[in-house]
């Protein structure tokens, strides 16, 4: 039976959460094998005080999920991160619930700003897609330097700056509000892609995404053959 959740807008109340929240983030990572940006209770709490993070509970007061969202570019870009689900509700729907509330935050807050996201989690990327995100290269997102040193705690950094900060093992996604507005910016070949059609195409592009650029890296630290 599936539990209920309330989800809503963090505030200061949800404080407390913080701790648990950032430690559930590294679990998670250290269990996929991925690199991730290091966050901690102070930023957590930070976000929440902000009134710039989603919080979903149970109906009995026990954290369930989270994620949070921060401006970049004077507020031309807003990203959507931290998203993560307590071990004890996964498997129930409860991410895209959260992504979802994260992604109408982002819009009600910063109504013209293009939101995007990095993740190497094939789930994350079908949920944006659905949401109207599309896979863009790096260079579509923010230039913000403040936004490319929160990289520099991944695991992964190496192969960021080997890459001029144009790739990495992340897939960046990306929504711009004037599509709505049938407006036609730019797009680029990573945008024509139609990945939401076809799940199983996120999880080979991310394995096969990974799988390359880690042996190119194996193979410039002289680890490799």
């Amino acid at each position: 039976m599936k539990k209920k959740f309330l989800i809503k807008e963090a505030s200061k109340e949800d404080i407390h959460f913080a701790q648990a929240i950032v430690d559930e983030i590294a679990s998670s990572a250290k269990v996929r094998g991925t690199g991730i940006a290091k966050r901690t209770p102070e930023y957590v709490s930070q976000k929440m005080s902000e009134g710039k993070a989603i919080v979903a509970t149970t109906t009995d007061g026990l954290w369930a999920g989270f994620c949070y969202i921060e401006a970049w570019g004077h507020g031309r870009f807003v990203a959507n991160s931290g998203l993560i689900v307590n071990d004890l509700f996964r498997g129930q729907g409860l991410a895209k619930q959260i992504k979802k509330a994260t992604f109408d935050l982002s819009r009600k807050k910063f109504p013209e700003a293009k939101i995007f996201g990095l993740t190497t989690g094939a789930a994350v990327m079908k949920i944006n897609s659905e949401l109207g995100y599309k896979p863009v290269v790096y260079a579509e997102l923010t230039d913000d330097i403040a936004f490319w040193k929160g990289c520099q705690s991944c695991v992964n950094y190496d192969i960021l700056q080997s890459k001029s900060q144009q790739a990495c093992i992340c897939t960046a996604m990306l929504y711009n509000p004037k599509w709505e507005k049938n407006q036609k910016p730019k797009r680029t070949k990573w945008v024509e892609r139609e990945l939401d059609k076809d799940f199983g195409l996120f999880k080979r592009w991310t394995q096969f995404k990974k799988s390359v650029l880690l042996k190119r890296q194996l193979k410039k630290n002289g680890n490799g053959k």
